[in-house]
């Protein structure tokens, strides 16, 4: 890409990505972010507006009764697809720069391995892309299980490993060159809870799901900490737990096998439930409801002390201003707040423990995945020689 173009996408590029992390945002808060004057901004808007990248519209009275507009996706603009591929099922969703999604198709996996049943799932991306032709511009696969690059290595909870991704964006015929990126959904929470949600503002984040298993994310300055092959943050799988138990991943003595549903069945004296995480927040809801019996209470307060002690190693390792928990975990703190705190707190160094960086829910809870493969995708669309490429675009 020539500099003077990528110089003249580049401002461009900024203000798109800064519309899709606060979508709406008023065009006059969005030129003082950036430090441009009304004529620029004005310039820029309306170059962004013929291209179909960005909508204005009118939102009430600005400074000294003068009218100001905001900013959001144009109805016409590129979106991004997300194959998320979660514990119980897959589904297919469409989003825009302004943070709309849609879901456009879902399926189960039923007893298939990965080979069987990813083509159905990219052809419901072809199907999507089709749908809206030109417009799909990146596609993004969220999944619960251990990725690097475009390959999944391993979802232990299902018993699968080593499987090629790339096909999910191999239909996409409609739009050639279009990107397939994958994340872990663990990952993808992090990176939206760091760009919009409870770690915003926080230079160094902690991010931590529980769902089956623990997975999460060391994020500094919004972007994922993820390791040599893009595999880190398997935070589940370190040695916390009892060696004597046996993890689906091939480990022993999991910190996974202390906090989740199985957990809990397990504290409960109940066989493996089919559906762990159902499971827990069925024994978690009713302990906090007040209605579980003594014993499911003692499972929710030992559940909760491994999750307070697992934190607490973590933020040694990590030393994060921030953590923030999504999945099972904010209904454990809630259940046991005390049984949390405590093992959180015994937990940490002593130097941690005169100032121990919060720990918060989740603002983005089950939508986080999605949400930071949204991010992901429009980091992507937004970079100054995709700009250039979609502005080369006929738009009849």
């Amino acid at each position: 890409m020539p500099r003077s173009a990528r110089l003249r996408w580049s401002t461009a590029s900024e203000l798109l990505r800064l519309v899709h992390a606060e979508p709406g945002i008023a065009r006059t808060a969005a030129c003082e972010r950036l430090a441009l004057s009304s004529g620029a901004a004005a310039e820029l808007v309306e170059r962004l507006r013929g291209a179909r990248l960005l909508a204005e519209h009118r939102a009430g009275r600005g400074g000294r009764g003068r009218p100001t507009t905001s900013l959001g996706a144009h109805p016409r603009g590129p979106l991004t697809a997300v194959a998320d591929l979660g514990a119980g099922g897959w589904r297919v969703l469409l989003g825009d720069l302004g943070g709309a999604v849609a879901e456009v198709a879902a399926g189960s996996y039923g007893d298939r391995y990965p080979a069987e049943f990813l083509p159905e799932v990219a052809a419901a991306v072809d199907a999507a892309a089709r749908g809206e032709p030109g417009r799909v511009r990146a596609v993004v696969a969220a999944v619960a299980g251990a990725v690097s690059g475009t390959r999944l290595l391993q979802f232990s909870t299902r018993g699968w490993h080593e499987a090629n991704l790339g096909v999910l964006a191999g239909g996409t015929a409609a739009v050639p060159g279009v990107p397939l990126l994958v994340g872990n959904d663990a990952t993808l929470g992090g990176i939206a809870e760091a760009r919009g949600g409870a770690a915003r503002g926080a230079g160094a984040a902690l991010h931590l799901l529980v769902a089956v298993g623990v997975g999460g994310a060391l994020l500094v300055g919004g972007r994922p900490v993820t390791g040599a092959r893009g595999a880190g943050g398997e935070y589940g799988h370190l040695p916390f737990g009892d060696p004597a138990l046996a993890c689906p991943c091939g480990a022993r003595g999991c910190w996974d096998l202390l906090v989740d549903g199985r957990a809990l069945a397990r504290y409960r004296g109940d066989p493996e439930p089919a559906d762990p995480l159902a499971y827990g927040r069925d024994v978690i809801g009713a302990v906090r409801s007040g209605t579980a019996p003594a014993g499911d209470r003692r499972a929710v307060e030992t559940a909760a002390r491994a999750l307070g002690a697992g934190v607490a190693g973590l933020v040694n390792l990590h030393d994060p201003d921030a953590v923030t928990v999504a999945g099972l975990a904010p209904g454990l703190r809630a259940a046991a707040p005390e049984a949390f705190a405590a093992a959180y707190r015994a937990g940490l160094m002593a130097f941690h423990r005169a100032d121990p960086p919060p720990v918060a829910d989740a603002v983005h809870g089950t939508d986080g995945p999605v949400r930071g493969a949204l991010g992901l995708g429009f980091d992507e669309i937004t970079g100054p020689s995709a700009l250039a490429r979609w502005a080369a675009l006929p738009h009849t």
